[in-house]
């Protein structure tokens, strides 16, 4: 074992501050990672300040982090796809059974053992829980790193981890959506990759939002139409008439009125987490036989597979880059929407404490 640097939370009401944690030597099947730059997520939030406890509770402290982007420093004996030098990424999850039916189809994220996610989840290898990218280095076993290309900033790189493949991976799974009228619910962290992994697949892209302000940004990213979901004018002019729409929302909010945007046998999916549940009217998915969704991120090897496509498309996420002493006023503008789109953390700022 050997101490690293890192910013943790204590408790569910302290900021997040200076820590020294334990990382784990690497083993044969290692890759050690100094990390470069680590994104914010909303989750990395919620975890934080125990906001999902009745689904996860928070084991303190609490380093949070999983969208890193970081150099390999050191492989395992046994390691053939990594060697030191090379940029690359880790993402939601470190570790799973790899040998059930979910793991054997490349749905990690649904291991029937449970999936180990890269913070809060249980670490084999030191006991205690697993610790995040706010820190300057991580060791993953070698299935769970990600290349990354070498023609994307590796600052808007970070958000893919999560982000990207939260938004990717619904869409590509719909099917083939080139030509197609596909909604974007919502102009945050995931809806703005939403709607560039949509228009790079070639579907006609309207935006739905709140926020008369967001039009033009919406537009710059890509979106051909943008909807303003509380004019009720707009919103009849579209009824009926999209082929998928990707709901990113994690607010309460009608899901009804986005059901009835859907046109024979569209598809509305999840991926945004509201607290409460939100009611259904049956009559809504009835009349048009559509249907319903939920996505979480997606596996390793998808995850790959969104990574080379952002490399081939040019795609990466909208980011902010700040020091990491800065990272508790982040989580204060991002509860706000003050950030466009994601924060992304330099990690070199944390060898200065």
């Amino acid at each position: 074992m050997y101490k690293t640097k890192a910013y943790s939370a204590d408790s569910e009401t302290s900021p997040l501050s200076l820590d020294i944690i334990q990382r784990r030597d690497a083993t044969e099947r290692d890759v050690q990672i100094e990390i470069l730059y680590c994104g914010i997520c909303h989750s990395d939030l919620h975890t934080v300040r125990n906001e999902w406890s009745s689904v996860m509770s928070t084991t303190y402290p609490c380093v949070p982090g999983h969208e890193i982007v970081g150099k390999v420093t050191k492989v395992g004996a046994a390691v053939t796809g990594f060697k030191p030098g090379d940029l690359v990424g880790v993402g939601c999850m470190v570790d799973s059974d790899q040998t059930c039916p979910h793991c054997q189809a490349d749905v990690e994220q649904f291991c029937t053992a449970g999936a180990i996610f890269t913070y809060n989840s249980p670490d084999k290898h030191l006991g205690g829980v697993t610790y995040g990218g706010y820190s300057e280095n991580i060791v993953v076993d070698e299935k769970f790193v990600l290349r990354v290309p070498g023609n994307l900033d590796p600052p808007g790189v970070a958000p893919l981890l999560c982000a990207g493949i939260t938004t990717y991976s619904p869409i590509r799974r719909w099917g083939d959506i080139k030509g197609k009228k596909v909604g974007i619910v919502g102009l945050g962290g995931l809806g703005h990759m939403g709607v560039k992994f949509a228009r790079a697949f070639g579907a006609h892209v309207v935006v739905f939002t709140t926020s008369p302000g967001k039009k033009e940004d919406a537009l710059r990213l890509g979106a051909q139409e943008v909807i303003i979901s509380t004019n009720p004018e707009e919103m009849q002019k579209h009824a009926g008439s999209f082929d998928f729409i990707l709901d990113t929302i994690s607010a309460e909010h009608d899901i009804n009125t986005y059901l009835n945007m859907l046109g024979l046998d569209g598809n509305l999916t999840l991926v945004g987490a509201p607290e409460k549940p939100l009611a259904v009217a049956a009559f809504a998915l009835i009349f048009g036989r559509k249907s319903i969704s939920g996505s979480l991120i997606g596996g390793i090897k998808e995850t790959q597979e969104m990574l080379d496509f952002c490399g081939e498309h040019n795609i990466t996420a909208d980011v902010e880059v700040i020091p990491i002493q800065q990272v508790n006023e982040a989580y204060e503008r991002m509860v706000k929407s003050d950030v466009k789109y994601r924060f992304s953390i330099d990690i070199a700022s944390l060898k200065s404490e």
